[in-house]
């Protein structure tokens, strides 16, 4: 018995459950462990207000009168119902997936507990997808397969991200489940796969609109570099049928044109103000949080948006080049907000030099051997379709707003490089080297590693008085914003 799950057959399946233990850890040790930022409670009002019965509705009256000690709220525009105020702020599925855990193990305060178990085992099932993912796309032996799939399951961020009531639970879960069904049917050709994978990328859309840009890339890819038409098409029109009833919803909602979400205005304000770098900024994150008319919010904010954009329009290059730092940043911000704000306690500075060392260096290590990955990959038709994922994703990123943690999406497949890298070695190097197209990658890969390097000692310099202050003795309460 041992010897049969010993195969390499269930190997899916060990990795599942040893990242599962390993993700279960942190949760158990923070069981009593609230929620901490506003993105959370909005996600919770969300699913609370599903649950009841009322609708996609947020800042119900008990929760009204709570936040409205922070926010001075501008009611001129607004026909306050005490159930709450019909909303298209947020994508809907992150919410409706909360609201069916409450309605099955309730709304207690033990509910948060509960959603991160289940989280867990999301978080877990990236592990042997990668490993699946690795399978298709690496010529290589099963060890590096399964070395992906290990560093997945240890990767630290990826560990704890389950404690979080955000989106990329969901996210990560199905942008992954869509490339791997994608995979699946680019070698099957069959229907019924690309008929699945429509389905999950507009379930991916409804989680998060920016993989509406992937989605699109997707029909391209499977029309022009697979040449099945038909079911490119398909493609679009599952995709279409999955989102369009909720713009649908959200467009009678403000009798006017809307997608999945009306954030736009809101990030491109908050993207391009003049007193902004290009990520999130909690200052000038309030802006726009008083007007309680989504429709009217993200009118305003586009206006104003474009504003700054008129006004100084030498100044997007340098929002773009700050928006890619950002992406590409050091994983410090999370955890930089959630220990200065005491939800960890003090913390002996040794034990935060060895905590800090754990989780900022794996994404260097993994990002600077996945330019190596890239640098010797064969943009075939396989190896394409996540060159136009990571494109895809991280387009409307630069352009938009970008923070460090978006960039979370990607490391599974950035393993994958990284891994095929390392596997590869050093005469597959050569090899590409000798080649002019492989000459070219090579090098552009050694430059964006230099960038890569540039932009996080930049990083630790801007941001040296704060971290001086966070290993200092009072670190755990300097109370630093998000």
């Amino acid at each position: 018995m041992m010897q049969i799950l010993r195969s390499e057959k269930y190997f899916p399946a060990r990795i599942f459950i040893f990242a599962l233990i390993v993700r279960l850890i942190p949760v158990l040790l923070t069981s009593n462990l609230g929620i901490g930022l506003d993105d959370m409670f909005q996600y919770d009002m969300l699913a609370r207000s599903i649950e009841s019965g009322n609708g996609y509705r947020w800042y119900a009256q008990e929760d009204f009168y709570l936040v409205q000690q922070y926010i001075d709220f501008d009611m001129s525009m607004v026909d306050y119902d005490p159930r709450g105020i019909l909303t298209s702020f947020r994508p809907p599925l992150y919410p409706a997936f909360l609201a069916s855990v409450y309605f099955f193990f309730g709304v207690s305060a033990k509910r948060f507990f509960i959603i991160r178990i289940i989280q867990s085992i999301m978080g877990a099932a990236l592990a042997p997808l990668t490993y699946l993912i690795a399978k298709s796309v690496i010529p290589l032996t099963s060890k590096w397969w399964k070395m992906a799939a290990w560093l997945v399951a240890l990767y630290p961020m990826l560990v704890i991200y389950p404690l979080s009531l955000a989106t990329e639970n969901l996210f990560f879960l199905l942008i992954i489940c869509s490339l791997w069904v994608l995979l699946i049917a680019e070698k099957k050709r069959k229907w019924i796969f690309f008929a699945l994978a429509g389905i999950l990328l507009g379930l991916t859309c409804l989680t998060r609109s920016v993989a509406i840009v992937f989605a699109g890339l997707v029909v391209f890819w499977t029309w022009f570099i697979l040449k099945e038409q038909k079911f490119a098409l398909t493609i679009f029109l599952l995709v279409s049928i999955v989102t369009i009833p909720w713009m649908l919803r959200n467009t009678f909602l403000h009798h006017k044109l809307t997608g999945i979400e009306s954030a736009l205005g809101y990030d491109l304000y908050v993207g391009y103000h003049p007193e902004g770098s290009g990520t999130f900024q909690y200052g000038i994150s309030l802006d726009l949080m008083p007007y309680l008319d989504d429709g009217l919010r993200d009118k305003i904010g586009q206006s104003q948006a474009f504003e700054f954009i008129k006004n100084n329009p030498e100044r997007i290059p340098y929002l773009i080049i700050r928006k890619l730092g950002y992406f590409f940043g050091l994983e410090r911000r999370a955890l930089t907000y959630f220990y200065s704000n005491n939800f960890l306690g003090p913390i002996p500075n040794k034990i935060l030099v060895v905590i800090s060392f754990l989780f900022l260096t794996p994404f260097v290590l993994i990002s600077l051997s996945a330019m190596i990955g890239f640098g010797i990959t064969k943009w075939d038709r396989t190896n394409s379709l996540i060159g136009l994922l990571i494109v895809g994703y991280l387009v409307p990123h630069i352009l938009i707003l970008a923070e460090d943690r978006f960039h979370l999406t990607l490391i599974p497949f950035l393993i994958i490089a990284a891994v095929s890298g390392w596997g590869s070695g050093w005469p597959i190097i050569k090899s590409r080297w000798k080649t002019r197209n492989g000459k070219i990658a090579l090098i552009i890969s050694m430059i964006i590693s230099l960038l890569l390097v540039a932009n996080w000692s930049m990083e630790l310099y801007r941001d040296r008085e704060m971290i001086n202050l966070l290993f200092g003795p009072n670190g755990n309460t300097t109370y630093f914003p998000y």
